[in-house]
């Protein structure tokens, strides 16, 4: 077993049984100012950075990760989830380059997380509706895999830039927070580096406090 699957098996030994409960609307995950200032010079150094909290959700990105992927804020708060929208929204087939493998990693990353969080109502409540309106989930979920993201490439087909890759790192936030970073960079000068600038000219907007993210949104159609 390499290193995942090993703190995955450890996870499982130290589990503990689920706690049924009725969960209300999720609050939102706070994010700190350093974090949110972070993402603001990312963005304006043309590089698309956004951050995961458990179960996937999206807890907040800058314009251009908006631009590039989808644009969660706008989305009821719910449904700001990565793996809602890759399984659920026609638009992430079209998006990824290779669609499978990022259909098959946000499976087991969601599987991780149970590992570390099975008294998570929410998580449960999530993978119940992903198996219930999306056959590759069921497909990807029963290869009981688990899958940690920390670097790697993605290519995009996005409707406006055309097609792009992109380099992207993990890296998990302080304070226990079960945040993770992930910022996405381009090989300077390449054609990816070109779209992405093209983007960012069309996504200059400040990113919103945590009280207009949480106010009444309509939901839009794109991680």
């Amino acid at each position: 077993m390499d290193d995942t699957e090993c703190a995955h098996l450890f996870d499982l030994a130290n589990r503990r049984p689920a706690q049924l409960r009725h969960t209300g609307p999720a609050a939102p995950e706070p994010v700190s100012p350093a974090t949110r200032q972070l993402l603001a010079t990312l963005d304006a150094a043309c590089c698309p950075a956004f951050v995961l909290g458990r179960r996937t959700d999206v807890v907040t990105a800058n314009p251009l990760a908006r631009a590039l992927i989808a644009d969660f804020d706008a989305m009821p708060a719910h449904q700001r989830n990565q793996a809602r929208f890759v399984f659920l929204d026609p638009a992430a087939r079209d998006l990824y380059a290779d669609w499978d493998t990022v259909a098959a990693d946000t499976a087991a990353m969601l599987r991780m997380d149970a590992g570390r969080h099975p008294d998570d109502p929410r998580l449960g409540e999530l993978v119940a509706e992903l198996a219930a309106r999306s056959g590759p989930f069921r497909k990807y979920w029963a290869e009981r895999r688990v899958h940690e993201r920390s670097e790697g490439t993605k290519g995009y087909h996005h409707p406006i830039a055309g097609d792009l890759t992109v380099a992207y790192q993990a890296l998990a936030l302080p304070g226990g927070t079960d945040q993770t970073l992930f910022v996405y960079t381009t090989e300077p000068g390449s054609s990816s580096a070109t779209a992405l600038r093209l983007l960012a000219a069309r996504s200059i907007e400040p990113l919103p406090d945590d009280g207009a993210r949480t106010a009444g949104h309509s939901e839009p159609g794109a991680f």
